[in-house]
């Protein structure tokens, strides 16, 4: 897992942040990037560009918007990028609406000189990191069912005909032919033995590896 936490630190408030990179900078064992939008215009405009963002931390008040209102825009374009609120109030009436649209944690902003806010960052990127790797693990599990049950099907229609074809390459061996004709029947031989073999490790397939092929084309790794 990586050490390097990469923020997106949403305030319009320049003496805060300043506080908040200075905070997280001095927090022994994790490193923190922090990339800084002042309002919620600029950080959904940011998050339309193609980044690797770990976390969201956002003051609840943005001018003539609000964490809520940010929140329920990244919702509509589906982002699952943990939230944190930071605000000056301790309301827990509205800690725990927003907490029922998914934020993460509520913490204030008088915290900042105190282990509580590093802690809790890193402690839900961890958590959001494992969640992510369990749901690429079902999902490769997922794919890997589907594609035995696709292959199991495909392969017993196969097998049958290719050892057909061996038998009558093998009849056709013991006979008088040509001499070429018998390199291009070992050839033939050679080849179907090779495609029995994949067809078999496609068969017993344990893991859902690919590796590229030709351009944005992938295809089963049976190494």
């Amino acid at each position: 897992m990586s050490n390097t936490i990469t923020i997106l630190f949403v305030d319009d408030d320049d003496i805060f942040a300043l506080l908040f990179q200075k905070r997280l900078e001095n927090f022994e064992g994790t490193s923190f990037h922090i990339l800084r939008q002042p309002d919620v215009d600029g950080a959904l405009a940011f998050l339309e560009q193609p980044n690797e963002i770990d976390i969201i931390v956002t003051d609840y008040t943005l001018g003539d918007k609000t964490g809520k209102d940010f929140v329920l825009s990244l919702k509509e374009r589906n982002c699952t990028i943990p939230v944190v609120f930071l605000t000056v109030n301790q309301d827990v009436q509205l800690a725990l609406e927003v907490m029922k649209l998914g934020v993460q944690d509520y913490l204030l902003k008088s915290e900042i000189t105190s282990h509580v806010i590093p802690q809790s960052l890193l402690r839900i990127v961890e958590k959001s990191r494992l969640k992510n790797e369990f749901m690429e693990l079902e999902i490769k599990k997922n794919r890997l069912d589907v594609m035995q049950k696709l292959v199991v099907e495909v392969s017993e229609q196969i097998h049958t005909p290719l050892m057909e074809m061996k038998k009558t390459i093998g009849v056709l061996e013991q006979g008088i032919v040509p001499e070429k004709a018998t390199k291009y029947f070992k050839l033939i031989d050679e080849n179907l033995d090779r495609l029995l073999i994949k067809l078999d490790k496609l068969r017993n397939l344990k893991e859902d590896k690919t590796v590229q092929y030709i351009g944005n084309i992938k295809m089963i790794d049976l190494s």
